[in-house]
């Protein structure tokens, strides 16, 4: 399918799901999510709730294949989650939502279920959102950009985050060479990051 049929595709689906949207208690400044049936996610066996509204966000990359399109970003999602759950043995994929570099945002645990991107301190007390790929050497394209700072917007309108939430680099909360050089310098110039 070449680039332009897939984003046609991803903007219809978007539309047949406006009148779902509105159903739902997301506020009209929410970018569409991609949930976690579309791109076919094994069930999650995770119980432990988030108590609303959380004060951090911690931002990873997964170190891993980057993809571009949404067939290889549902792709390299399952990838992470089956790591994370067969191999790791953990109740689902680790983070909260991931970035695909393809623009769009892909659920993992949600804003609700506790993620697994930092240690139990952090855990319980942030959303994680990774960025699918290595950040070491360069920086995500825009649309990736974008699509994590519309996220942390929408975390903001729907109560899940505070409206004084403080972002975080993986780094800044566990020893690790996440999100990569290039992605944490640019992190820290949004807003939201902690001035030093």
């Amino acid at each position: 399918m070449s680039r332009r049929c897939a984003l046609l595709a991803w903007a219809l689906l978007g539309l047949l799901r406006l009148g779902e949207a509105q159903k739902t208690e997301a506020p009209a400044c929410c970018s569409p999510i991609v949930p976690r049936n579309e791109w076919r996610a094994l069930q999650s066996e995770c119980t432990q709730r988030l108590s609303l509204p959380l004060r951090y966000v911690v931002v990873s990359h997964t170190a891993g294949s980057s993809c571009n399109t949404p067939a290889l970003c549902q792709q390299q999602t399952q990838n992470v989650q089956s790591y994370h759950v067969k191999t790791l043995g953990w109740c689902d994929v680790g983070y909260n939502f991931l970035i695909g570099e393809d623009g769009l945002v892909y659920e993992g645990r949600g804003w609700n279920f506790t993620g697994a991107h930092a240690d139990h301190l952090w855990n319980i007390m942030s959303i994680g959102i990774s960025f699918m790929g290595n950040y070491m050497d360069r920086v995500p394209p825009p649309r990736a950009l974008r699509a994590a700072q519309g996220l942390l917007a929408c975390g903001v309108a729907q109560g899940a985050l505070k409206s004084n939430y403080v972002l975080k680099g993986h780094r800044d909360v566990q020893r690790t060479l996440s999100p990569g050089d290039q992605l944490y310098n640019l992190i820290q110039n949004w807003p939201h990051y902690p001035s030093h």
